[in-house]
C-alpha cells in the first residue's frame, strides 16, 4: 500500500517510521546482531532441505496442485467485483478502511459484501494504525474472519484479537540499493518481532500505492525467501507475497518464493478501485498453475 496517503490526517506516524516510544528494531533489537544468532537460523534455515531458488531469479520448479497458493484479491469496493473474484476462485477478498485512500470502504458497504459472501472465502480487514478497539468493533460489525494490519503497530497490544493477523513487512523495490538483500536487517527483525502474534507475514512494496491504475515495481522475491518465514511448521508463520505482482510475472514470484498465499490489488484492477475480470481470472489461474 506504500506511503501515508496524501493530506489525509496521520494516522499513525510515517508509513515506514516506527510509532513514538516503540522499540528501535535496529538498537534494541540488534544492533546489526552482533554477536546474536543469525537471523537464518532465528528464522528457521528457510533454504535448509528446500529446492535451491536457482540461478539469479530461480530456477525452483512450478509448484504443483499439491501445494497450490491461496489468492486474496484486495481493494475490492463493489458486490460485482466481490462476486466476480469469487467465480474466479479467489480464496479471499481484502477490504481497504484506511480513510482518504483510492479504495476506502465503509462498515456498512462491506457488510452488505460479507453477507453474501460463500463459506469458505475470507473476508480480511485491511487497517492502518488504526487502534485495536476500532478494529474490533469493525470486525464485529462486518463479520471480517482476518485481519491486515498496515501500520507501524506493536505486536502486544494485538494478542487479544479473536481473528487471525496478517502483518505486513514493507520492503524497497527489487531495483534499488535499499531492496538487495544486505539491506533487509531491519525487515526480517520485524518479521522475527510479530512471529508469535501475527498468523502470517505479507510482504509488500513501501511504495506508494496506485492511485492512477499503474502497477507499482515488484519487490526483491530472493530476500523474502531467505528470511525463512515460508514453512508454517516449528512455529513458523506463512507467508503471503504482494507488491508489484500481475498475471505476467505472479507465476514466477512463485517459483521464487513459494509463499502460502499471494495478493494483488493494483495489479489486477481497469481503474482504481475497480477489478478487470479478465487479469483477475488469468492472475488467479496463473498464481495456482491451472491451465
Amino acid at each position: 500500500m506504500g506511503n501515508a496517503p496524501s493530506g489525509a490526517p496521520r494516522i499513525g506516524g510515517e508509513m515506514g517510521n516506527a510509532p513514538s516510544g516503540a522499540p528501535r528494531i535496529g538498537g534494541e533489537m540488534g544492533n546489526a546482531l552482533s554477536g546474536a544468532p543469525r537471523i537464518g537460523r532465528e528464522m528457521g534455515n528457510a533454504l535448509s532441505g528446500a529446492a535451491r531458488i536457482g540461478g539469479e531469479m530461480g530456477g525452483a520448479s512450478r509448484p504443483t496442485h499439491s501445494t497450490m497458493i491461496r489468492v486474496k484479491i484486495c481493494g475490492i469496493t463493489s458486490l460485482d467485483d466481490a462476486r466476480m473474484a469469487v467465480q474466479a476462485g479467489a480464496d479471499a477478498l481484502g477490504f481497504i478502511f484506511v480513510e482518504k485512500t483510492p479504495r476506502f470502504v465503509t462498515p456498512e458497504q462491506v457488510a452488505s459484501i460479507v453477507r453474501w459472501l460463500p463459506p469458505f472465502v475470507t473476508p480480511v480487514g485491511v487497517f492502518w494504525d488504526h487502534a485495536p478497539a476500532h478494529v474490533k468493533a469493525v470486525i464485529e460489525a462486518c463479520r471480517l474472519r482476518a485481519v491486515q494490519l498496515h501500520g507501524d503497530e506493536k505486536p502486544e497490544d494485538w494478542a487479544d484479537l479473536a481473528v487471525p493477523i496478517i502483518k505486513t513487512v514493507k520492503l524497497a523495490p527489487a531495483t534499488t540499493i535499499a531492496g538487495l538483500p544486505e539491506y533487509k536487517l531491519g525487515e526480517r527483525m520485524n518479521a522475527l518481532w510479530w512471529r508469535k502474534v501475527a498468523s502470517a507475514i505479507l510482504f509488500d512494496s513501501d511504495a506508494r500505492w496506485s492511485e492512477d491504475g499503474d502497477t507499482r515495481e515488484p519487490i526483491e522475491w530472493r530476500s523474502i525467501r531467505m528470511m525463512g518465514a515460508t514453512a508454517p511448521n516449528e512455529g513458523r508463520v506463512h507467508l503471503v507475497l504482494s507488491g508489484g505482482l500481475t498475471p505476467d510475472n505472479v507465476a514466477r514470484a512463485v517459483e521464487i518464493v513459494r509463499p502460502h498465499a499471494v495478493d494483488v490489488n493494483s495489479g489486477v484492477e481497469a481503474r482504481p478501485g475497480q477489478k478487470d475480470p479478465d487479469k483477475v481470472r488469468r492472475f488467479i489461474a496463473e498464481a495456482k498453475g491451472v491451465r
